[in-house]
């Protein structure tokens, strides 16, 4: 659903607030492209952008800094997570899509493919971040987006049920479970499924979802079939008998119950922390236990903005994107709200934090995600496949593997 949030510009005091959060100045610099120089006394008009409900309360206070500071006008429009990538492949071309999306650097690769996406000149910049983190958005030889958070999920324990925690995952299951509490640990699914957060588990198997070259960069060949994804499937099989999962519980009632202290235990990543700290919980954040003997790696993903290939605001989205959202006060302050890992190195040296230490460990070793073009045609399949598996609909959990397998190899070569 599409819910438009219109910016005010009395919004000053958020920007105070944003400046005060580090020593440099949040003032965005000079546009850096020779022809469309401007400071931002010159710049008027309305910048559409695009954020889905995961990321729209990090980014309404920057927004509004934004406009208090440059006086444009910035339509903040909310678009549902499912639906934000696909919407906006289709509706670019039409001229119909925003001018700036907020979104995870795995989309880039499907982005570039479409012609959706125009490429983004960091200059200097890009040094002050982390490489990873640049490179992420990097396809092709040219950078496409601009880089703001690192993250990934590990285990978040509630240290007020148990106090510490086994090795092994099935270890953790019947921890859980002599707990007395509703659910022994907590992964969100929902109807369509959630590969990215059983992604640890399934790497645990040996079967992670494309293979890799020497360097890390992934090839387009499928490695998650097999025997490695057949046992992991019938492991899947099993969570689902044993109630462990439930394809009912999607990501706000994933995140509810935990606070409620109906689990020991929530694989979940920074962007519930925050929540968790604020509710008065006492949390320990710590790498998810292998379930198939092998080491258990999240996928590692970085956030940033991509600006549209038909924006006819050019100007203002280079101005938000490339000399706003890279200012040292602007990351501080994302980190703030959202809770993840700064891009920016100077701002990631300013976190003292256990939580954030937690996570950084738990992904340490972690998978990043894959951004190839490919990526786009495995996420219907998995998450499908998988939440037929756990919820019983597949009674065959091989065979079902398989044809996923299969329908994900033809989907890709189209």
């Amino acid at each position: 659903m599409r819910r438009s949030i219109p910016l005010v510009a009395t919004a000053l005091g958020v920007a105070l607030t944003l400046a005060a959060c580090s020593g440099s100045s949040n003032t965005p610099a000079a546009v850096t492209t020779p022809s469309e120089t401007a400071t931002t006394a010159a710049l008027t008009g309305t910048l559409t952008v695009w954020v889905d409900e995961t990321r729209i309360n990090d980014i309404k206070p920057v927004a509004e800094s934004f406009q208090a500071k440059t006086g444009v006008v910035l339509d903040l429009v909310q678009k549902a997570s499912g639906d934000i990538r696909t919407d906006f492949v289709a509706q670019v071309p039409t001229g119909e899509g925003p001018d700036v999306i907020i979104g995870a650097h795995d989309w880039t690769g499907e982005f570039v493919k479409n012609g959706v996406v125009a490429p983004v000149e960091l200059g200097d910049k890009a040094a002050q971040f982390s490489k990873s983190a640049v490179d992420a958005f990097a396809y092709g030889g040219k950078q496409y987006g601009v880089p703001y958070a690192i993250e990934n999920i590990a285990l978040v324990r509630n240290n007020k049920i148990v106090k510490d925690t086994p090795k092994t995952f099935d270890e953790v299951i019947a921890q859980g479970k002599a707990a007395g509490t509703p659910f022994p640990v907590i992964i969100q699914q929902g109807d369509q499924g959630d590969a990215y957060h059983l992604y640890p588990l399934q790497t645990s198997f040996g079967a992670p979802v494309f293979k890799q070259e020497s360097d890390g960069s992934y090839t387009n060949e499928l490695a998650l079939g097999g025997d490695a994804g057949t046992k992991f499937a019938a492991y899947l099989q099993k969570l689902g008998q044993d109630k462990v999962l439930d394809p009912a519980i999607d990501g706000d009632k994933a995140k509810q119950a935990f606070l409620d202290g109906q689990s020991p235990y929530i694989v979940t990543g920074p962007w519930n922390t925050t929540a968790f700290k604020e509710a008065g919980m006492d949390i320990t954040v710590l790498p998810i236990p292998s379930a198939g003997g092998q080491e258990a790696k999240p996928f590692v993903g970085v956030q940033g903005a991509f600006i549209s290939a038909k924006t006819k605001n050019a100007v203002l989205a280079n101005e938000f994107v490339v000399n706003y959202l890279t200012t040292e006060a602007v990351q501080d302050a994302l980190y703030s709200t959202g809770g993840r890992v700064p891009a920016l190195k100077a701002s990631a040296a300013k976190i003292d934090d256990p939580i954030l230490a937690g996570f950084n460990e738990a992904g340490a070793t972690g998978a990043p995600m894959p951004s190839i073009p490919e990526m786009g045609s495995v996420w219907g399949f998995w998450g499908t496949t998988e939440v037929q598996i756990i919820g019983g609909q597949a009674a065959d959990p091989a065979a079902a593997w398989a044809t996923m397998v299969d329908n994900i190899t033809a989907a890709i070569k189209g």
